[in-house]
C-alpha cells in the first residue's frame, strides 16, 4: 500500500463518485477504479458498494476512512519537518564563550541574530575558561566555542580566527601612570603582573608575558586570577596590574582605569572553534552566520 492509494481512496470516498474524483486528482477514470480494486485487494475486502451514479463506502470501507483521513495531512507535515531539519532550523546547539569574548560586541550580536533565524533551534550557552572550552568540544559537550586562541593543538578542531582587538593595561586608578591616556609597558617594571594561570587561557598569558619581555622586563608575577572578571577585580584591590583585551573596558570597577599602551600594542584575537568532523546543519549555519557577521568567509567557500 502506498500514499498515493490512500489518496485515491481518499478522492472517492469524498466524491462519491469514480469520474469526478478522477478529475479532481488529474487521472483517467480507468486507473483510478484500478487502483481502488488494487488496494481493496490487498485489505482482502471491498471498499466501495459500486452504484449506478457513484460510489457509496461499505462498513470496511468507513472504518477505514477513519484511520485514515489524517495521512495525506500527516505526510505533508512529516515532508515539512524533513525539509526544515534538512535547512538546520530545528534541533540545538552547545555554545561555549570565554568570559573575556561574551564582552566583544559581536559574540552577543551573533547569539541574538542566530535565535532570530533559527527560532526552531534550541541554543544552549555556556560560560568556561579557554581550557575548559576544548575539552568540552572533545568529548562533544560543546559544538561550538568563543575564545582567545589562535591555534588549537591536536587535530579534529577546527578554528577560525574572527577578529583582532588591542589590549589595554588596567590599573589601579589611584596609580600615577593612570593619569596619562598613554602609558609605556616598561613604566611597570617594577610592578605585579596580575594573570590567569597559563593552563586555562595560554594564548593570552603568552602574549602578556611576551609584551612585557618586549618592553624590556621579565614581568614580576602578582596574584593569580582564577579568571579575567577577577583580574579587574584584584587590581581595583591595588594588587598590581594587567593587560586585558580592549572590549573588557566595558566592566567598569571602582578603582580601576583602563589605558592604552604607548608604543606596540599586543593583540587579543577572538576565534570561533568547532569539531571539523561535525555534521550538524544547525552548527554549519551557526559557523557560516558567525564568520558572514565577521566578514569571514563561509565554511563552504
Amino acid at each position: 500500500m502506498e500514499l498515493r492509494h490512500i489518496r485515491y481512496f481518499l478522492a472517492v470516498a469524498r466524491e462519491g463518485n469514480f469520474t469526478r474524483a478522477a478529475a479532481r486528482i488529474g487521472i483517467g477514470q480507468p486507473p483510478l477504479s484500478q487502483q481502488i480494486r488494487d488496494l481493496e485487494n490487498e485489505i482482502g475486502t471491498a471498499l466501495f458498494h459500486r452504484v449506478p451514479h457513484g460510489a457509496e463506502l461499505t462498513e470496511a470501507g468507513m472504518a477505514f476512512l477513519e484511520v485514515v483521513a489524517q495521512f495525506p495531512d500527516l505526510a505533508e507535515r512529516a515532508i515539512r519537518a524533513a525539509q526544515r531539519a534538512g535547512r538546520g532550523e530545528v534541533g540545538s546547539i552547545r555554545v561555549g564563550f570565554t568570559a573575556s569574548a561574551a564582552f566583544s560586541p559581536s559574540v552577543p550580536r551573533v547569539f541574538r541574530d542566530f535565535r532570530r533565524s533559527y527560532p526552531g533551534v534550541e541554543m544552549t550557552l555556556e560560560e568556561a575558561n579557554s581550557a575548559q572550552l576544548v575539552a568540552g568540544l572533545r568529548d562533544e559537550r560543546l559544538d561550538a566555542v568563543f575564545l582567545r586562541q589562535d591555534t588549537i593543538a591536536g587535530d579534529g578542531i577546527r578554528l577560525h580566527v574572527i577578529s583582532s582587538e588591542p589590549m589595554v593595561l588596567v590599573l589601579p586608578s589611584g596609580h600615577p601612570a593612570a593619569q596619562r591616556e598613554k602609558v609605556a609597558l616598561s613604566e611597570l617594571r617594577d610592578e605585579a603582573l596580575i594573570l590567569t594561570p597559563r593552563a586555562v587561557g595560554p594564548t593570552h598569558y603568552d602574549k602578556v608575558v611576551t609584551a612585557c619581555r618586549d618592553a624590556g622586563f621579565e614581568p614580576q608575577m602578582g596574584q593569580i586570577a582564577p579568571q579575567l572578571g577577577s583580574v579587574i577585580n584584584f587590581v581595583a584591590a591595588e594588587l598590581g596590574f594587567s593587560l586585558v583585551p580592549k572590549p573588557m573596558t566595558q566592566l567598569q570597577a571602582k578603582g580601576v582605569a583602563y589605558r592604552e599602551i604607548e608604543g606596540e600594542v599586543p593583540i587579543a584575537q577572538l576565534s570561533l572553534a568547532y569539531r571539523s568532523n561535525d555534521i550538524s546543519i544547525a552548527l554549519r549555519n551557526f559557523v557560516s552566520r558567525t564568520l558572514v557577521a565577521h566578514r569571514q568567509p563561509r565554511i563552504d567557500e
